[in-house]
């Protein structure tokens, strides 16, 4: 295909990519807080979301094989109808109970979700190899403009799943997000799914462990990174959030439902912003390898002092009011920004540093050490939360994310 050719499968990848996360964010949020209000803890929260994690470390470490075997568009759309098949099943439900049974039932929809997920994610990521012309500057660009546009999408479903909940039920909610789903396939199946289907039969499933140190490196980062994102993250700062609201400034579960949806929201659209402009901030570096791996030090470097600050502010201060509040928003949007620039160069660099034929499988091994990190910052920040509230997890993400700091240095001497 030529380049407007690809383009234009491109756009609708980047489509059927956007629709797909923001029924992920809604769902998220909609779990998060209807099981909240109907009684689940902290802890019981993580375990809800934690088979999320487990299914996303498996799905990403086969879909990269799948997806050279088969063909990216087989399991961009394959995540798309076990998304809808998942959010149709949690829809009819019923009543709720807070049995082991239904906590078991609803662990194992979210883990469906999570492999629908990962399956759209490889694939999205992976196509832009194929797809984007072979410059440094196109590619962070494109790899940019996906990751970063699929986060302020992501955050508008944050806001809609929990603006909706003041308003909707539950299962109306679902069904919306199922109908929106299914409209997107038909759209972008066409164009997409012949586009997408270049298949390498003779690839061995032992190759998706990468042989590139780089990627090994890289990949060990990034468990580090976002699990110490998502130690606050998950469960830790929207509970927090929502009950600190609820016990000093609104009267309704509704004012409650908003003041974490909106932050929330507000705070993935602001960290995808800033992705999608990191190639503007070392777009004049993209041809000199050494400076970006370097980049990615530096930027690590400077995210933990944030949430260390944060913590030390939280400990001090354990009676939260409005002062307090706004300076942990202030500092949890200042570390959105610099979350985001590592995120970019991280995103940038796993494609950069893989081979052609071999993007896939390193995305896929890449995106498997992601959902590792996520796996650990989801358990630890209901457990955490719960031993020493939004303090600790603060603490805990600070010495992540030093770790992650140190492992990333070493991208250098690859």
């Amino acid at each position: 295909m030529n380049l407007a050719a690809n383009k234009k499968v491109y756009n609708y990848v980047t489509l059927a990519y956007w629709v797909f996360m923001f029924a992920d964010g809604a769902l998220r949020m909609l779990v998060l807080l209807h099981f909240h209000m109907i009684g689940f803890g902290a802890i019981q929260i993580a375990f809800l979301f934690s088979l999320y994690e487990v299914a996303g470390v498996i799905t990403n470490l086969t879909a990269g094989w799948i997806g050279s075997r088969f063909g990216l568009s087989s399991i961009l759309y394959t995540g798309i109808v076990i998304q809808i098949l998942t959010i149709s099943l949690l829809s009819q439900f019923g009543e709720v109970s807070t049995e082991v049974l239904y906590l078991i039932q609803i662990m194992i929809l979210q883990g469906a979700s999570g492999i629908a997920k990962d399956l759209v994610k490889v694939s999205a990521k992976s196509s832009i190899k194929f797809l984007s012309p072979n410059q440094p500057s196109k590619l962070f660009k494109w790899v940019s403009y996906l990751t970063g546009s699929k986060n302020v999408i992501k955050g508008l479903g944050f806001f809609f799943g929990a603006l909706s909940l003041g308003f909707l039920t539950f299962e109306t909610i679902l069904i919306i997000l199922v109908i929106l789903l299914i409209f997107t396939l038909l759209l972008t199946f066409k164009s997409v799914f012949f586009s997408l289907s270049k298949r390498k039969k003779n690839i061995k499933f032992s190759e998706v462990f990468s042989r590139n140190k780089s990627i090994n490196i890289l990949s060990l980062a990034r468990v580090f990174l976002f699990g110490a994102r998502d130690t606050w993250f998950v469960v830790a700062v929207p509970l927090y959030f929502y009950s600190v609201g609820i016990e000093n400034f609104f009267s309704i579960d509704q004012s409650g439902f908003l003041f974490v949806g909106g932050f929330m929201a507000l705070w993935v659209i602001f960290y995808g912003v800033f992705q999608t402009t990191a190639p503007l901030i070392f777009q004049t570096f993209l041809n000199d390898e050494s400076y970006i791996k370097k980049a990615a030090f530096k930027w690590s470097m400077l995210a933990f002092p944030i949430p260390l600050i944060l913590s030390c502010v939280l400990f001090l201060n354990p009676n939260a009011g409005i002062w307090v509040i706004s300076w942990i928003i202030l500092g949890l949007f200042g570390f959105g920004f610099i979350f985001a620039m590592n995120s970019a160069l991280h995103s940038y660099l796993v494609l950069a540093l893989s081979f052609n034929e071999e993007a896939p499988l390193d995305v896929g091994f890449y995106y498997m050490s992601n959902s590792v990190g996520r796996l650990i910052g989801t358990l630890l920040s209901g457990i955490l939360y719960q031993l020493g509230g939004v303090s600790l997890c603060l603490l805990i993400t600070s010495l992540m994310l030093i770790g992650s700091s140190l492992i990333v240095r070493k991208l250098s001497k690859a």
